[in-house]
């Protein structure tokens, strides 16, 4: 009887985040499949087929924009990585106390406010009449106004800035776990600091350095609001062209196709990246 109440208990518990996956992910993913294998041949008159899909291979425009998009986001990581490694660091190993926790409150003040307010106030420091290009007049570094926005560096570093607490986090949360006296004890033996942080920190840390670049990477793959802003109507950028086969041009089939695609981009370099690091992913995001 017990044992019946307690099964009970547990398939309760359950129902809601299967209920939540079954009709908030699985649902509307078998759906925008059937989409997008849909050939439209006339009015109202569909065929099963992947012309979509093949019609974005014999597109140039497409899949550079594809290939654009992910080495952009492939940076946009790696960048991310290279600045977020030595805030988490000195967070969670340098500073102590209530230092710690101002600077990751710090870290965190910028994202209690809309992804898209964040990215007007980036338009509004590299705009030509911005603050950076006033400051670079006023020093008598350029004679005229400077347009810092519409290009790839613009994009850039909205991708980086808007991510980079989702690879702070992981890390401060793994780094801290390291034990002080394995560094000490590192130095005592004669190591030096580019040895300690490659035999000790980094494999320490790399759980919460897999599980922070898949996020990036996830986010600054699908962003859509920083590139449009950021790059401009210009910007090629893949979730700005599903964006206009869906609203625009009213084409859900090839949206749908387009969809998948950067779905199956997504889950590809996922894979390889825990290839590469030689872990799974539930011990991943269980360590981080």
């Amino acid at each position: 009887m017990a044992s019946d109440t307690s099964k009970l208990g547990f398939y309760l518990l359950l129902a809601p985040i299967l209920l939540w996956l079954t009709l908030l992910i699985l649902l509307p993913h078998i759906g925008l499949f059937v989409v997008s294998i849909s050939e439209k041949v006339g009015p109202r008159d569909y065929e099963t087929g992947f012309g979509n899909y093949a019609a974005f291979f014999t597109e140039p425009l497409y899949w550079r924009t594809f290939a654009r998009t992910a080495i952009m986001s492939i940076l946009a990581t790696a960048l991310t990585l290279l600045l977020g490694f030595p805030i988490a660091y000195y967070i969670a190993k340098i500073t102590k106390g209530r230092t710690k926790t101002t600077l990751f409150l710090m870290c965190m003040i910028p994202f209690w406010v809309s992804e898209l307010v964040r990215t007007f106030g980036w338009m509004i420091l590299l705009r030509e009449t911005g603050v950076f290009s006033q400051v670079l007049q006023w020093a008598g570094l350029v004679s005229g106004p400077v347009e810092m926005l519409y290009n790839d560096a613009a994009i850039m570093v909205g991708l980086v800035y808007t991510s980079i607490l989702f690879m702070v986090v992981p890390l401060v949360t793994t780094l801290d776990s390291l034990d002080d006296s394995l560094i000490e004890a590192g130095y005592d033996l004669g190591g030096t600091t580019s040895a300690i942080l490659r035999e000790i920190v980094i494999p320490h840390a790399m759980p919460g350095i897999v599980s922070g670049c898949i996020v990036v990477f996830m986010l600054s793959l699908g962003n859509y609001l920083t590139p449009i802003l950021l790059g401009g109507k210009d910007s090629l950028w893949f979730t700005g062209m599903i964006y206009t086969q869906f609203i625009t041009r009213f084409n859900w089939e090839l949206g749908s196709a387009f969809g998948f695609l950067l779905l199956a981009l997504s889950s590809l370099v996922v894979f390889f990246g825990l290839r590469l690091s030689g872990r799974s992913l539930a011990e991943t995001m269980g360590r981080s």
